[in-house]
């Protein structure tokens, strides 16, 4: 067996981990992801020790539990757990991060053309609010160029730009971006840079501490298949003591983690739980079902494209277990359009997005342990089938 091989038969043979419906297509791992039984199993664990004795396990057992989580969670991402707090999602790690700070009318906030939609919405807010500019660099798409990306980004930076706000892993075109050179190049002009990580952690190997960002946030929900709700931000000791959580509660002013450990009532069992995914992760392989997940997306990309005799959005070296397919529908993209072409996926028992990007219709597909070749070939006649009858 080689490093890159998986320890255990994955595909079909694995299916019963999860509690997915299997008389439906699932291509789509990307958006939520699926968190397999027995990752929900250690979530109902921690769910029955909290009820059994709330308020204990809220004083005693929650924090050195949170804090050993954090722990386990670091080392997977390559930071010190004591640098790290959960969240619920990646977009309220961003929203805490960019409601901390400091701005002054006419401060520029450097976005990506292919930034994701709710992070957008928060710094359109913090403009309206503040009186700030937003810049976008520009990222061509399809077939992306990585110089021409690290060209784009140095190019809207300025003397004003307070902060850079950069995806790891684009959502609607799934680019998997240069990010250690653009951290690199932000930081060279002393500019911080937020990355936002939503789909890095378990699709792409992830060292935090050597990408040497200001932060970074990072969902576990999606590819390491942690409960839905488990996300974390990651903050450098430096800016610590300046960010705070979206909900104030009884550890503000006494630091980072009192604060953010501690914001009300809550379920924190999906936190809890992401041990366990980390555990389910390693299981299936980890670097090895990462390495497989990338080829198994390269082929399914590779299938879908020769099936409708069109194109694949981006080259291997920016992409990872996702990719995106033109579908080949005349005539101008739009995003009623692409709704439609979902729409009819979904009637065919199928989900898997589908967005208007330039001039094109892309649909984007995902590859996790569950899938094998096959899935691709039918998602293929899916699309072809509707694509026949010129609904779209």
């Amino acid at each position: 067996m080689t490093a890159a091989t998986p320890p255990v038969p994955l595909g079909a043979a694995i299916r019963h981990e999860w509690l997915l419906d299997w008389s439906k297509l699932t291509v789509n791992h990307g958006a939520y992801g699926a968190a397999p039984k027995v990752v929900l199993d250690a979530q109902e664990s921690w769910r029955r020790r909290m009820e059994e004795q709330p308020s204990l396990f809220m004083r005693l057992t929650l924090p050195p539990a949170l804090r050993k989580a954090a722990d386990s969670l670091g080392r997977f991402i390559g930071a010190d757990g004591r640098d790290l707090v959960f969240v619920d999602n990646a977009t309220s790690g961003c929203n805490a991060v960019l409601r901390s700070l400091d701005f002054a009318p006419g401060d520029e906030v450097l976005v990506l053309s292919h930034a994701y939609g709710a992070v957008r919405n928060t710094v359109r807010y913090l403009a309206q609010r503040h009186g700030l500019k937003i810049v976008e660099a520009t990222i061509s798409f399809p077939q992306p160029d990585a110089d021409e990306i690290v060209a784009a980004v140095g190019a809207a930076l300025s003397e004003r730009t307070r902060i850079a706000v950069l995806d790891h892993v684009t959502s609607a075109s799934a680019l998997v971006m240069p990010i250690a050179r653009l951290v690199a190049l932000c930081r060279a002009a002393g500019v911080p840079v937020l990355v936002d990580g939503a789909h890095a952690p378990a699709l792409v190997d992830l060292d935090v501490r050597a990408l040497d960002a200001d932060w970074y946030v990072g969902n576990c929900h999606k590819w390491l298949m942690a409960p839905k709700g488990c996300a974390f931000l990651w903050t450098r000791p430096e800016h610590q003591a300046a960010i705070h959580p979206l909900t104030i509660s009884h550890g503000f002013g006494r630091g980072y983690i009192e604060e953010f450990d501690w914001t009300g009532t809550r379920d924190p069992s999906a936190f809890l739980a992401v041990e366990a995914a980390l555990a389910f992760h390693e299981t299936l392989g980890g670097a090895a079902l990462r390495a497989r997940n990338n080829a198994l997306a390269e082929g399914g990309a590779d299938i879908l494209a020769t099936a409708l005799g069109t194109e694949i959005g981006a080259g291997s070296a920016l992409s990872a277990a996702m990719r995106l397919v033109r579908l080949p529908v005349p005539g101008p993209a739009s995003p009623d359009r692409a709704l439609a072409a979902r729409r009819q996926l979904e009637i065919r028992g199928c989900d898997a997005p589908v967005s208007a990007i330039g001039d094109g219709l892309w649909l984007r597909l995902s590859a996790q342990a569950y899938n094998e070749e096959a899935d691709y070939e039918q998602l293929a006649a899916f699309v072809q089938a509707f694509l026949a009858e010129d609904i779209v």
